[in-house]
């Protein structure tokens, strides 16, 4: 299948602007794009909705109205919408299985803020193969930064961060921007050292330069892919949450990677993307390790 991104829209001012940024994200790539709205036939409280024709007519005047808006906007990105007979997770998890990127909506700041696709949101991040990017409306906010970073988490050893990474080069390198690698680490308690950690931390001359050493490692191979992405390298203690939030003021992209677990209410997601689409001010892109426990 042919490399494109696809943006799911349901007629919100969040999903419009989640396109919007899907088909600049296109532009900047040099891939199609396409749009899509799942419907699926339920019966209805309101009587004059019960016919399912009344409800695929609207289902597909929705998907037009935003279609017509996008092309109006970028008039020469390849463009495709299709209206799909499934539930939202379902239908998207199906059709941006080859995708590069799968963009939706999001509600905005706050503790307890849900996505645009209603609960699917979360359901979409914790299962989507691709990396996902939540996107809020900007109305007020003024334009898009311009020269901004795409800042991007590095965790864990170089395979667990690898995803992340790949997608923040690669938006970096599409866009001609930087990319802001932090790393964030914390004391262990005494009883998590173990003779062969000290001694790692003790040959790289303390922890300190032995998380500046882990970062430099994890970096190096993206470094020499994309040799003309200028990168600033950023460690610090403390949360991880908390201080990749203190790093993406003026960024463009935020990525962190994920690692969904199966929980009593079925997928979950780390903490430190659930802080990070929650309270980042930019867009955000989750990005699955590859050690998640596969989809049924």
């Amino acid at each position: 299948m042919s490399r494109e991104i696809v943006a799911g829209v349901d007629g919100s001012p969040e999903s419009l602007a989640a396109a919007d940024w899907a088909a600049r994200e296109a532009a900047y790539r040099g891939l199609p794009l396409r749009l899509v709205h799942a419907w699926r036939w339920e019966p209805l409280d309101l009587p004059l909705a019960q016919d399912p024709a009344v409800q695929q007519k609207a289902a597909s005047d929705l998907l037009h109205q935003a279609e017509s808006e996008i092309a109006s906007r970028h008039p020469d990105r390849p463009l495709s919408a299709q209206v799909l007979g499934d539930t939202p997770v379902a239908a998207l998890l199906e059709t941006a299985k080859d995708a590069d990127l799968l963009v939706i909506g999001s509600r905005g700041h706050g503790a307890v803020v849900g996505f645009i696709l209603g609960s699917y949101g979360q359901q979409l991040i914790a299962a989507s193969p691709v990396p996902v990017v939540a996107v809020r409306s900007r109305e007020g906010e003024g334009p898009e930064p311009s020269g901004g970073e795409i800042v991007v988490g590095q965790t864990g050893d170089a395979d667990d961060s690898a995803p992340a990474l790949k997608v923040a080069f690669e938006t970096a390198a599409a866009r001609g921007a930087s990319v802001r690698a932090v790393r964030a680490w914390s004391l262990p308690p005494l009883f998590a050292f173990s003779p062969g950690s000290l001694a790692l931390a003790d040959e790289a001359g303390g922890l300190v330069p032995y998380e500046e050493k882990a970062l430099r490692e994890a970096l190096a191979p993206w470094r020499e892919r994309f040799p003309d992405v200028p990168v600033t390298e950023h460690v610090e203690m403390g949360s991880a949450g908390q201080v990749l939030l203190s790093q993406s003021g003026s960024a463009q992209l935020l990525v962190v990677g994920r690692r969904a677990r199966r929980g009593a209410l079925g997928r979950r997601i780390g903490s430190v993307a659930h802080a990070a689409l929650h309270l980042a001010p930019c867009p955000v892109a989750v990005a699955p390790h590859g050690d998640d426990e596969p989809q049924d």
